[in-house]
C-alpha cells in the first residue's frame, strides 16, 4: 500500500527542495514496509529503456543489432539483451514473444508494435508520455519520437 503525501508537511520536514526533486524525478514515496505500486516499472525495463536511451543519434542500418548502429527491432534486441533478458530478433517475432498489454496499462520499457492489418512492421520502447526510443528508417538515427499512429499493440517483456 502506498502511503497518500500530506505535501504541506512533507516540505516542512524534507525541505522544499527535496520535496520539489522528488516532485520532478517523478519519484513514489512509500511507508517502511509499503508495496511499489502496481505501474511501477521492472528494473528490465527500466534497463532497457536507458540503453535505447544512451543509443540515441546511432545511424539505422538494416538488420544491425549494434552496439553502433541499428534497425527497430536490433534496437530492442541490443537494449533488453544489456539489460538481461533475451528477445527473438524480428519486430514479429518479438510481438509474438510478449504478453499483451492495454494502452491504459502500459508502462515506460513496455515494447511498442506497430501493425498494419496483422502483420507488425516496426518496434520501439515505451518512454512515457506517449513517445518511444526507436530506429526509424534508412537515413535516419536513433531517437525519441511520439507515438504517430493509432495502429499500435503493447507487449511487456516477460
Amino acid at each position: 500500500m502506498t502511503a497518500q503525501i500530506d505535501l504541506p508537511l512533507l516540505f516542512s520536514r524534507a525541505g522544499a527542495v527535496s520535496a520539489l526533486t522528488i516532485a520532478a524525478v517523478g519519484g513514489t514515496l512509500l511507508t517502511p514496509g509499503g508495496i511499489a505500486p502496481a505501474h511501477a516499472i521492472s528494473s528490465h525495463a527500466s534497463k532497457a529503456l536507458k540503453v535505447a536511451a544512451s543509443k540515441q543519434g546511432s545511424p539505422y542500418s538494416y538488420g544491425a543489432t549494434g552496439p553502433n548502429s541499428f534497425d527497430c527491432s536490433g534496437l530492442t534486441f541490443y537494449s533488453y539483451k544489456k539489460a538481461g533478458k533475451i528477445l527473438p530478433r524480428t519486430a514479429q517475432q518479438q510481438y509474438n514473444r510478449t504478453r499483451r498489454v492495454s494502452t491504459s496499462d502500459r508502462r515506460r520499457g513496455d515494447l511498442v508494435f506497430f501493425h498494419s492489418g496483422g502483420a507488425v512492421y516496426h518496434v520501439g520502447i515505451y518512454a512515457g508520455n506517449g513517445r518511444i526510443w526507436h530506429s526509424p528508417k534508412t537515413g535516419d538515427v536513433v531517437r525519441l519520437a511520439k507515438i504517430w499512429t493509432r495502429s499500435v499493440k503493447y507487449g511487456r517483456v516477460r
